[in-house]
């Protein structure tokens, strides 16, 4: 059961984790500050380093997402605007296989 509720997060909830732990992790980083020598000072250094990585890798896919959401926004309007009625059409057939699959359950 533990994997179906893991693969069924959406994108909202996987940043939200993202950032807490990212958040967790600096507060690690200030509680480490009490510790001393060079090995903590590497230690910490390490983890501003991996925190700083893990912030540009989440802002590129956020504004990558963003960007292909717009361009499959743009897309689709132009479809629909090409093509009213077939997008009806495949609108209509895509509500009433829902309601069925709805239906059965």
């Amino acid at each position: 059961m533990p994997r179906k509720a893991a693969t069924q997060k959406t994108p909202d909830t996987l940043l939200d984790e993202f950032q807490a732990l990212v958040s967790d992790t600096e507060k690690l980083l200030q509680q480490s500050a009490e510790l001393a020598g060079d090995q903590a000072e590497t230690l910490r250094e390490e983890i501003r380093n991996s925190l700083n990585r893990a912030r540009e890798t989440l802002q590129d896919a956020e504004t990558n997402l963003r960007e292909r959401g717009k361009e499959a926004i743009e897309a689709t309007e132009g479809y629909v605007h090409k093509y009213p009625w077939q997008a009806l059409g495949l609108s209509a057939i895509a509500g009433l296989l829902l309601g069925f699959l709805l239906c059965r359950r």
